[in-house]
């Protein structure tokens, strides 16, 4: 797959779309039989096929990350019907089962990769299922396929020391520079957990755009290092998904996911300031 035409952003200055939001879906694995860790989260060669068929039958024209964050920034209108089809942790369906279907669409897309999962690169901490070596990631990369960092151990970064953070921010856009020949400007954070604090290593880290979750579409308000995906699981059905692109019933679908994210966030603030005061 070429880089597709569709990633390229107009001079023109006018509204993006529809009412200026963006549906950013977050995929994870690709794959017929995934690891139990990694089966919700994932979703199968079929169901994907189907999902971008749909893409292709209501017009909608797939971005990059760094294309969404560069037009956004410049204040320049963006092509017809956007939305970003985005992927987490770096699993090897991604080049085996949605590379071809990315490319028979002609689709933009890109991959998030924790570079310390890779194979290839031993990390502290294991993937959970399968994941792609280097000369796959060249591969994607070669055809226009966005690489953008995801972290080196895929930790919770807002549950970090300072040093810790920036090592894992830095090394994985490091890393994939040195592999690929080109460094990542688009992060995304694992868990999607991030606060004021790792925005900031990010963005000093030379990354200048950046994906939470929050399973809602993204908008230029939430600013450049805050912008929000729709998770998409296995057992997300394609009426479901038609809805979800659309922005329709958005908020009945993750119900339970926003509460649960709200009494952890609490959580995790507590243990936050825990350890200020611990020093």
């Amino acid at each position: 797959m070429t880089a597709p035409a569709a990633s390229a952003v107009t001079s023109r200055a006018a509204p993006a779309a529809g009412d200026g939001t963006v549906p950013i879906l977050m995929y994870h694995a690709v794959a017929h039989e995934p690891s139990p860790a990694a089966r919700a989260l994932s979703v199968t060669p079929r169901a994907f096929a189907a999902q971008m068929a749909l893409l292709a039958r209501r017009g909608r024209t797939p971005l990059t990350t760094a294309a969404l964050g560069e037009a956004w920034r410049r204040g320049v209108a963006l092509p017809p019907r956007p939305v970003l089809i985005t992927f987490d942790d770096g699993y090897e369906g991604v080049h085996r089962h949605a590379l071809p279907v990315l490319a028979a669409h002609g689709f933009a897309a890109t991959v998030f990769v924790s570079t310390g999962w890779l194979r290839g690169r031993p990390g502290p901490g294991g993937a959970p299922d399968t994941t792609l070596d280097w000369d796959q990631v060249r591969e994607l990369a070669s055809a226009g396929v966005e690489i953008g960092g995801h972290s080196h151990s895929h930790p919770q970064l807002d549950q970090l020391s300072k040093g810790r953070l920036v090592t894992e921010v830095e090394r994985c856009r490091e890393i994939t520079a040195q592999e690929t020949g080109t460094a990542p400007v688009s992060f995304a954070y694992p868990f999607g957990y991030s606060d004021r604090r790792v925005r900031h290593v990010v963005r000093e880290a030379g990354f200048t755009q950046s994906l939470a979750v929050r399973n809602a579409s993204a908008h230029r308000g939430q600013g450049p290092y805050a912008l929000a995906r729709l998770t998409v699981r296995r057992a997300t059905g394609i009426e479901e998904f038609g809805r979800l692109i659309e922005g329709k019933g958005v908020g009945r679908t993750f119900a339970a996911d926003r509460a649960l994210t709200k009494g952890y966030a609490l959580v995790r603030r507590a243990r936050a300031a825990t350890r200020a005061v611990r020093g």
